[in-house]
């Protein structure tokens, strides 16, 4: 019997792990995941690398030498990341090859002090895809407004992008279109379409963790029966413009050149709220040229618990409805994404700082023992 996560597969949906760390590229977990679970991506980010250093010991003799060798603390830090990055898109390059590109990457982030700077943003991609080297690749840049026309530009170069941090329906159709620019622009230079990929990431679980904390401050049944239901129809909303843009003439022509869609990503997908179904935020959102991305614990549990069954569709208008019906209530999804979105940014900075500085401290004690 096919297990779960084989089988979100089967229905079109890609899996990716929602977590990366040296010891699973060195205890083989990460192979088995790509073999035994067809697990197809990789995505990892500031809080997920400072959670790794911290509690593996698998960086600290890496570190040690790099500090004893020179080398200052963003080369350091930069040198762990990359060449985490490079042994998973390795272990990863028989998928990318098997699927012309659709599939198998390993995305890795800008710094998330560069989240309103889009000229910084740029150049650092530049210098990380580089320093990678593998075409297997995806940069993450924030969906801000200086990410919009960061994406656009590095999509022009040939860098493959995973927009991070979306949690707005409107937000979603700007990167849209800067995807599109980006890539008509290489197609005016002349440049081929067919390895560029990108993904937009859409946040899940913090959408609803922050709208039910303001239904929760209502009295009445209709603020009740719109609790845990902001999300998923911020999601449908955003399926069905996807969808939509398949058919756009201007997509068409890029297409026809040989153009990848840029395929959404369901991010965020373990669930805040013991209340709710532990993979609420898998289950519901199967769907065809989709991207599912799991933290380990959530990944081993649906491996074991999952029921996976197409459940994802486009055209019900539901998701528009449960928008006005909060609208209604004053619950505004613009103003509530504006505020995830800062708050995002936020929560990246602060585990990235206290990456440096527990970087650093190793560092200065590796230089202190030197002989």
């Amino acid at each position: 019997m096919t297990h779960a996560l084989r089988r979100l597969r089967e229905l079109g949906q890609s899996v990716w792990l929602d977590d990366l760390r040296r010891d699973y590229l060195e205890d083989g977990t990460l192979r088995g995941l790509i073999e035994r679970d067809a697990v197809t991506g990789i995505t990892t980010n500031p809080a997920i690398f400072a959670r790794a250093v911290r509690e593996s010991g698998g960086y600290r003799a890496d570190i040690a030498r790099r500090a004893r060798a020179g080398a200052a603390l963003g080369e350091i830090y930069e040198g762990l990341v990359v060449d985490d990055v490079r042994r998973a898109a390795d272990l990863l390059r028989g998928v990318y090859d098997a699927t012309a590109a659709a599939d198998g990457y390993v995305s890795l982030e800008v710094s998330p002090h560069l989240a309103d700077d889009s000229g910084a943003t740029v150049e650092q991609a530049r210098r990380l895809w580089a320093q990678v080297a593998r075409p297997n690749l995806m940069i993450k840049v924030p969906g801000t407004d200086a990410g919009l026309p960061a994406l656009r530009s590095l999509l022009a170069e040939g860098i493959n992008v995973n927009v991070t941090l979306l949690f707005s329906v409107s937000r979603y159709r700007s990167v849209l279109e800067s995807h599109r620019q980006g890539l008509e622009d290489r197609m005016s230079a002349g440049r081929p379409l067919d390895r560029v990929a990108s993904v937009a990431s859409f946040f899940l679980s913090r959408i609803d963790s922050r709208v039910d904390a303001l239904l929760d401050s209502m009295p009445g049944e209709a603020a009740a029966s719109l609790r845990g239901r902001a999300a998923i129809a911020s999601a449908e909303s955003a399926y069905e413009h996807f969808v939509a843009a398949a058919d756009d003439v201007r997509w068409n022509v890029l297409a026809g050149h040989g153009a990848q869609r840029q395929r959404l990503l369901w991010a965020s997908t373990s669930t805040k709220d013991p209340a709710y179904d532990e993979f609420k935020y898998v289950e519901s959102l199967i769907a065809p040229d989709t991207v599912t991305t799991l933290p380990m614990a959530t990944l081993i549990g649906y491996r074991q618990r999952g029921e996976p069954a197409q459940r994802l569709g486009a055209g019900t208008g539901e998701g528009g409805a449960i928008s006005r019906a909060l609208a209604r209530l004053g619950v505004d999804l613009e103003e509530v994404a504006g505020e995830l979105e800062l708050d995002g940014v936020r929560k990246f900075a602060e585990p990235f700082d206290a990456l440096m500085s527990q970087i650093d401290g190793q560092r200065a004690l590796a230089i202190a023992s030197r002989p």
